[in-house]
């Protein structure tokens, strides 16, 4: 088998254990090209051979992971997500192991399954796989931005904490052409909806429904986030399907105004824009390798080859 592997070092732990997934893979008789991110780099130029390779890996972190995956998206070149980053939340998603020799094994293994791809208006096309989002989510990730090679997951808790009164904010949504009025401190855009902590934060989400989940935070303070959290929490116990503060849609094609104007992430990575923003879904966009019942789905679907 021959493998492709785009790494980025910069992202949270970087260089550790790639050596022994790569030497796994070799002593499982595959074939291993190395490619490294840097900044700067070109994806394109990095991937242009991307149709010579029976799988591509990313290594790095949810950032890393999605753009690499948008790239395949449509190719029907499976990929592999190598989360070596600070939350790694598409990999907690869908069950891939952090152990390389583990990750290895799923490699060669795994069995490919076609799942939708979140993707934002903005610079010719922006992927997400988790979550995108306007408002407090991206301030938070900005505010974390320095912390995280310190703190790992708790920089996100320590930038939340420090804006306890985010900026409420009023959205106008096209939600499939249907318009929805409402206000919020942020609206999410949801693939997958595990997030930091192993917390979901919806009960809905289905990566292979080719719907987005719309959930608008509707408190105006850090501390009104508690009864979402804890209801969160509760899951762990047995199912509490409310999530009080949010208010939460389905769409396949997204509108979103605000006022004032927010800022926007995709996937942990703060945009250089601010809203309005559009987004819609890929359905079975992209082939992921993935574990045995990593997704709750009786089927392996084949992806929708035309964008």
């Amino acid at each position: 088998m021959n493998i492709l592997m785009i790494a980025n070092l910069r992202a949270g732990t970087g260089e550790s254990g790639i050596l022994d997934y790569v030497r796994e893979l070799s002593e499982r008789g595959a074939d291993v090209t190395l490619r490294f991110m840097r900044e700067g780099s070109d994806l394109g130029s990095l991937l242009q051979d991307m149709h010579d390779y029976d799988r591509v890996v990313a290594a790095g972190g949810d950032g890393t992971i999605s753009a690499v995956a948008y790239a395949l998206r449509f190719s029907q070149i499976p990929f592999v997500p190598y989360p070596s980053g600070t939350a790694n939340l598409f990999a907690l998603n869908v069950r891939v192991p952090s152990d390389p020799i583990e990750l290895a094994a799923l490699t060669l293994d795994g069995t490919p399954v076609a799942i939708d791809i979140g993707e934002l208006d903005y610079d010719g096309g922006i992927g997400f796989l988790v979550m995108a989002g306007a408002g407090f989510d991206a301030n938070i990730i900005d505010g974390a931005r320095d912390l995280k090679q310190v703190l790992g997951e708790g920089a996100y808790l320590l930038s939340a904490i420090q804006t306890p009164q985010p900026t409420v904010a009023t959205f106008i949504m096209r939600l499939d052409g249907r318009r929805v009025m409402t206000e919020g401190i942020a609206v999410l855009l949801v693939n997958l909806a595990r997030i930091q902590f192993d917390l979901s934060l919806t009960h809905g989400s289905d990566a292979q429904d080719g719907m987005l989940e719309v959930v608008v935070i509707k408190t105006r303070s850090v501390a009104g986030l508690l009864p979402a959290v804890w209801a969160a929490l509760l899951d762990r116990l047995g199912e509490h399907s409310a999530r009080p503060g949010l208010e939460i849609h389905t769409a396949r094609e997204i509108e979103v105004i605000a006022e004032p104007p927010l800022p926007v992430q995709a996937d942990g990575e703060v945009i250089e824009r601010k809203t309005p923003l559009s987004a819609r879904v890929l359905p079975g966009a992209l082939l992921v390798v993935l574990p045995t019942g990593a997704l709750p789905v009786d089927t392996i679907l084949t992806p929708d080859v035309s964008p």
